[in-house]
């Protein structure tokens, strides 16, 4: 497994938290490695040292916080297989990325980030670590392993899961909107709709449930591994 950068450098870590800070502040367009150098108490050429453009800086934070967003995921799904079911899965999606202010900030920021974003192999390995997407291979496992419905296509499901979500990470993102005064409710009804669309009126056997949960927590393993190849490609720098 690749090690991150900042476990042997001090300085790489001191640039990481700084980027970070302003990021959130101002959003990833408007920073700038001078700043980002500033605030760390470095040098310019000591940021150009760990990480050759600001684009991998940048990279590097994002993928930072997917990896330990899905590193929460996948530890959820080993403490308990039956958090693979729908009503389960997409509630713990949308609140575990709605609980981190930095990539909150970065989901909201989208268009900005993507320009910051211009290789489309980035964009390759991001996208396919969104909520929707991940949801989307969910459903595509789950069927295989005859947890959900399979009385409506594959591709009609994934796309009213996609619809689903992004509907309730908007309303979620939204605290002084009064339908989310009752964050337990929202979730509630984001479960209820869920169940109702993919699962099937009683529950597969917990064997059932377990080797769907392997499957997810293999497939989950295998887009974290993609994004720490991608975190130590950026950290490469001018060394």
């Amino acid at each position: 497994m690749s090690r991150l950068i900042e476990h042997d450098s001090a300085k790489a870590a001191r640039i990481l938290d700084s980027a970070r800070d302003l990021v959130r502040a101002h959003g990833a367009r408007k920073v700038t490695i001078s700043e980002i150098a500033a605030a760390a108490g470095v040098g310019k050429g000591t940021v150009y040292l760990y990480w050759a453009t600001k684009e991998d800086l940048i990279v590097g934070l994002l993928a930072r916080e997917i990896l330990a967003w899905i590193e929460e995921v996948i530890d959820q799904i080993a403490r308990d297989p039956g958090v693979v079911l729908p009503r389960r899965l997409a509630p713990l999606l949308i609140k575990s990325t709605m609980d981190n202010p930095w990539l909150r900030r970065l989901r909201s920021d989208e268009d900005a980030l993507w320009q910051v974003l211009q290789r489309d192999a980035d964009r390759e390995r991001f996208a396919e670590s969104s909520p929707s997407a991940m949801c989307g291979e969910v459903i595509a496992i789950l069927r295989e392993h005859d947890v959900i419905r399979d009385d409506l296509p594959t591709a009609r499901q994934i796309q009213a899961t996609s619809a689903l979500l992004v509907g309730f990470s908007t309303i979620m993102g939204r605290p002084s909107d009064p339908r989310t005064h009752d964050a337990d409710e929202v979730e509630a009804a984001l479960a209820d709709a869920f169940h109702v669309m993919l699962e099937p009126s009683r529950d597969p056997r917990e064997a059932v449930i377990a080797a769907a949960a392997e499957a997810v927590r293999a497939r989950f393993t295998q887009i974290h591994a993609h994004l720490l190849e991608l975190v130590a490609k950026g950290a490469e720098g001018t060394r």
